[in-house]
């Protein structure tokens, strides 16, 4: 079953949009922004569905915090109907904007397209034989299994969705750990290490492609000077 991130101020929707979507999600509420980032460092959620009058942080702000650290699909629940507002959220990273008050069966309807284009879009990675399965937290080189860490994968999927872009270990810790966490450079550099050595086993040509920026971090480049098929 799917897990859904539901993120209002207001208790009263909370209970209802979890009596709409309980029978067919796994529902997770939030009443505060800061404490639904906390709950998404430590969570996999599939779906957010965020309200954008909030006290802390309004949603705008929210939808750009959960697309700068996770990749996760959000729909903006909210009164505000006008045009301007809806293109400005879409432009901010949201995947869809239902307005308040809403029928269920298309709130339901509108979950469950994001959902499918969200998986088809973004839920398998390929690159030269490599194959990251986000929905199963897998990766296959050919048809060999390569077995990682929960963080190990999440490095792996950041190299190959953003092929060429140099992370820093800064950069690394952030998105992988939370912005929240602190943890030293050399923990970033063993886990490079590992990722290394479990390609490497299964005769995949890594040090081809995830290379050390020497002072800064590491990036996955898009092609190598060997040929490889």
């Amino acid at each position: 079953m799917k897990t859904l991130l539901l993120i209002d101020d207001e208790p009263r929707m909370l209970d209802l949009l979890s009596l709409y979507l309980e029978p067919k999600f796994h529902c997770v509420t939030e009443s505060s922004v800061l404490e639904a980032l906390t709950y998404l460092e430590a969570h996999h959620v599939d779906l957010v569905l965020l309200d954008i009058m909030m006290p802390e942080m309004d949603g705008w702000q929210a939808c750009q915090e959960i697309k700068k650290y996770w990749d996760v699909p959000v729909i903006m629940l909210t009164a505000k109907g006008e045009r301007a507002d809806i293109v400005k959220g879409l432009n901010l990273g949201a995947d869809d904007y239902i307005q308040k008050p809403f029928d269920e069966d298309e709130l339901i309807a509108r979950i469950h397209a994001v959902l499918r284009r969200f998986k088809t879009e973004d839920d398998v990675i390929t690159f030269h034989g490599l194959r990251l399965i986000k929905e199963s937290f897998e990766l296959h080189f050919r048809h060999e299994e390569i077995s990682l860490t929960p963080k190990e994968f999440a490095m792996m999927e950041l190299f190959l969705k953003y092929q060429n872009k140099v992370f820093s270990r800064e950069h690394l810790i952030s998105t992988v750990w939370g912005h929240a966490v602190t943890i030293e450079d050399r923990t970033i550099d063993s886990h490079v290490r590992n990722l290394r050595d479990k390609l490497r086993k299964v005769e995949f040509p890594v040090d081809d492609y995830l290379q050390t920026v020497w002072g800064i971090g590491y990036k996955w480049l898009k092609s190598s000077n060997t040929e490889f098929i």
